[in-house]
């Protein structure tokens, strides 16, 4: 899952990151009228996509919850992140499309610094990123793709272009995402 322009160690350290946070919406109601293998098969499938997707692109899926995942990408590839991003989110959809399911990949991201290293009980420390900026990714609002103000700066001129500022608070959504 690790690239080799992203290395991983359990020693804790402050690093610059693109962080984003990948969730399925309406996932959790759609799986109440599946069976449990159902759901089991269709996580497994979202999770090798951004997998795949994440990986290619020098990043890091640092971990899954349910139908979410906690992605980084370091600073010097910001713009390549938020492009695989953008893929991820028309291949997602369009394969949950295929699949059956009314849920959509909703994404959003953030460009700060947050402690990565290993965390959890002495003997099982698991790599993790902690801090402000992976609550500001997390508490983005999105009805579909949103870049705060400071992983839009991050971003080439041309990367730029893909996005329109939306107000209040100023989040960055694709020129062509629907209004929330």
């Amino acid at each position: 899952m690790c690239s080799s322009s992203f290395t991983v160690s359990q020693a804790r350290t402050e690093i610059p990151l693109l962080i984003a946070f990948a969730d399925l919406s309406r996932f959790a109601s759609g799986s109440r009228r599946r069976s449990d293998l159902q759901v089991a098969e269709i996580l497994d499938g979202f999770y090798s996509l951004v997998n795949q997707h994440i990986a290619k692109s020098g990043g890091k899926v640092v971990k899954f919850i349910f139908d979410a995942a906690l992605i980084i990408f370091p600073e010097n590839r910001a713009d390549e992140g938020v492009r695989a991003l953008m893929a991820l989110k028309d291949r997602v959809d369009k394969w949950l499309k295929e699949e059956g399911w009314d849920s959509q990949l909703i994404i959003k991201a953030h460009f700060g610094t947050a402690v990565a290293g290993g965390f959890g009980l002495n003997g099982d420390k698991r790599f993790d990123v902690v801090g402000s900026a992976v609550s500001q990714a997390a508490t983005l609002n999105a009805t579909s793709i949103a870049l705060s103000a400071a992983a839009f700066r991050k971003l080439s001129s041309e990367t730029r272009r893909l996005f329109k500022k939306h107000t209040p608070p100023i989040t960055y959504i694709p020129t062509d995402a629907p209004r929330p």
